[in-house]
């Protein structure tokens, strides 16, 4: 058997999954089992569109905004990079990343299609971490100068927890970008890949789960 080189950086759809705060819980019920006399088992399934790997739609920050059906899938497919803005715990206060600190970060990085960031709060652990860095505004803004198409992090929101102007989400869709949350990057090495993490193709919804997939760039 073949090892794979991909590398698979999604969230599990799960009951274990932690959700977000007063959210919908994952679950899979049943429809029809072999054991109660039919011929196949058939799941039912009920989530929130957040739970998960998955790709925001700008639908989810304004109604009057494009739905998941819309979201582009080449944004979601190519080259990406990983950087690491991790920190020592998720318990304490919010750290906001600066534009000089993530231009340190990418200095090496010659193409800022998309973006993926590491910040060690994930909800991987069974947890749903309390804070994360997100990235400020004029960092936001650093990488819609530069052509960014989709902006990717571990954490479950681009965005502070306790935001509730959600400018990270604004200034991305905005500017014609994607958004793509609660990757599992642990473990995965700072550098280039090409990223597979195309949205199901589901209508009308402000999210859209994900499968996402790295392959390390040589």
């Amino acid at each position: 058997m073949l090892k794979s080189d991909l590398i698979d950086v999604s969230i599990p759809f799960s009951a274990g999954t932690p959700p977000w705060p007063g959210d919908t819980i994952f679950t899979c019920g049943w429809t029809a089992r072999r054991e109660d006399g039919s011929s196949v088992n058939i799941a039912r399934l009920e989530m929130s569109a957040h739970s998960g790997t998955h790709a925001d739609a700008p639908l989810h920050v304004d109604s009057e905004w494009p739905a998941s059906e819309t979201l582009p899938i080449d944004a979601f497919v190519g080259e990406a990079c990983v950087i690491d803005l991790s920190r020592d715990g998720c318990d304490e206060s919010n750290t906001i990343i600066d534009a000089e600190t993530l231009a340190t970060r990418l200095a090496n990085i010659s193409d800022f299609s998309r973006v993926l960031i590491r910040t060690g709060c994930s909800v991987r652990s069974g947890n749903f971490p309390e804070h994360w860095p997100s990235l400020g505004l004029p960092a936001v803004q650093w990488l819609v100068e530069r052509g960014v198409r989709l902006l990717g992090v571990d954490a479950p929101s681009v965005d502070e927890r306790n935001s509730t102007s959600l400018e990270v989400h604004h200034a991305v869709f905005a500017a014609g970008a994607c958004v793509l949350e609660n990757l599992n990057l642990h473990g995965v090495a700072v550098g280039r890949y090409y990223l597979y993490a195309q949205p199901l193709l589901i209508v009308g919804a402000d999210a859209a789960p994900v499968r996402a997939l790295l392959r390390r760039c040589d």
